[in-house]
């Protein structure tokens, strides 16, 4: 891939470098409510700019994008936004809790040159069209990025992740907490620096991770403006925001996303499916009630691929592992091996499947969290049905239905924690 520094706009807080009350979760994670939340903590949180219009999933009226627009520009007037003097790389770190262990993931920030899907970027996910209609939208008026693309790339002898250690060695430009999660930035803005991890960076791909649809809405962007004339393919506006982690990174986390099923008929029950699911290994769960805080801790000792199916009322436990893999082959045949060997894909195609006939509408409704004790809550107390309780997806998984060209299913992976946006905005003129 290419990739470019760039001139960054960064928050300047009155005081210190605390930039807690101007960061944001990414738009698409937001209710209402919770951008009224950041708003009342502090009215010049980056939320008022990054989701104008509620929700995201359709395009809004213009004048909320002009107004977005308007903010900015009175933002970067009073200088409460300040541009960097000269293009910079960003190192990107976050430390954060999960399942009571402590992780720390550190990113690049930089500008990585728009291409069409599967060249140099290669995506795994699906995208649709109304919300990259909004993102499209605001993108025009405000002319920035205002989030970066979350990806992750091979760098196997570590040489670009020993020049980014170097570089947080110091003390960060920036620090804040968001949900929980320690947020720290630091410039390299240094040329040789620069040009050393650009030439590396240079026969690698970029895995999107997280941001199918702000990616494909920023090279649409780019190519509409080359096609018609207003800019060169030198522009930054063929450059988008990433934040890069090494693939071996030991804080890049991908959470499984547990699915809970709430219209199955009062005949539903665990044995009965076990009978319709021959071409599985069942095993009975016979402890006290599990602690699913870390699933895959949980559920590795029953080998790969093996799911907790959890009953009405939380009482029957089975731990499921498919024996039989032709099934899949000939469920999913225009599939490619690597969809196929997923444990979301078998769940979809053959546990799911298998449960339908107990379903009391059209289709089956569900619920998705990546807290497997509320999974099972939800059996318990919420009157589900039926709670799969899964294993993370492996990144090599991801790379490899990616390479295939093939697209995950719905909900596969969870990269845990999101990126935080406002941390810094990029130019795009």
């Amino acid at each position: 891939m290419e990739i470019r520094a760039f001139r960054g706009w960064r928050f300047t807080p009155d005081q210190g470098r605390d930039i807690s009350g101007f960061i944001a979760p990414p738009y698409d994670v937001l209710t209402a409510d919770d951008k009224q939340a950041l708003l009342d903590n502090c009215d010049r949180n980056i939320v008022s700019v990054d989701l104008p219009y509620v929700p995201p999933k359709r395009v809004g009226p213009e004048e909320v994008y002009a107004a977005a627009a308007e903010k900015i520009k009175e933002w970067q007037g009073s200088g409460f936004l300040a541009q960097d003097d000269a293009p910079c790389l960003y190192v990107y770190e976050q430390t954060y809790s999960w399942a009571g262990k402590s992780f720390t993931r550190r990113a690049m920030l930089c500008g990585v040159r728009a291409t069409e899907l599967g060249v140099d970027v290669i995506p795994h996910e699906h995208t649709f069209a109304g919300p990259k209609a909004d993102r499209l939208k605001l993108t025009k008026y405000t002319n920035l990025q205002l989030s970066p693309i979350f990806g992750f790339y091979n760098d196997p002898d570590r040489q670009i992740t020993k020049i980014l250690e170097t570089a947080a060695a110091s003390e960060p430009v920036a620090a804040g907490t968001l949900d929980s999660v320690d947020q720290k930035l630091w410039i390299i803005n240094d040329p040789e620096a620069i040009s050393s991890i650009v030439e590396l960076m240079d026969a690698e791909p970029a895995y999107i991770a997280d941001g199918h649809h702000r990616y494909s809405t920023a090279a649409k962007y780019a190519k509409t403006l080359r096609e018609s004339g207003e800019i060169d393919e030198d522009h930054e506006a063929n450059f988008v925001m990433f934040a890069l982690v090494a693939g071996d990174d030991p804080g890049l986390l991908v959470l499984p996303t547990h699915r809970v099923i709430t219209n199955l008929t009062d005949e539903f029950s665990l044995d009965l499916l076990r009978d319709v699911l021959g071409m599985f290994e069942w095993t009975r769960y016979e402890g006290d009630k599990p602690d699913l805080s870390d699933a895959d801790g949980f559920l590795k000792p029953y080998g790969d691929g093996a799911m907790a199916l959890i009953g009405p009322g939380g009482q029957d436990i089975w731990i499921i592992r498919l024996e039989d893999r032709q099934a899949m082959v000939e469920a999913a045949a225009d599939e490619c091996a690597a969809w196929r060997d997923l444990d979301v894909a078998i769940l979809h195609t053959l546990v799911m499947n298998g449960a339908k006939p107990w379903c009391s509408g059209d289709k089956l409704t569900v619920e998705y969290t990546p807290d497997g004790n509320k999974a099972f809550d939800q059996c318990v107390t919420g009157g589900a049905s039926l709670a799969i309780v899964m294993q993370g997806t492996p990144l090599q998984s991801v790379v490899d239905v990616a390479d295939a060209g093939a697209s995950m299913p719905h909900k596969s992976t969870y990269f845990y924690p999101k990126l935080a946006t406002g941390v810094v905005l990029k130019p795009l003129q």
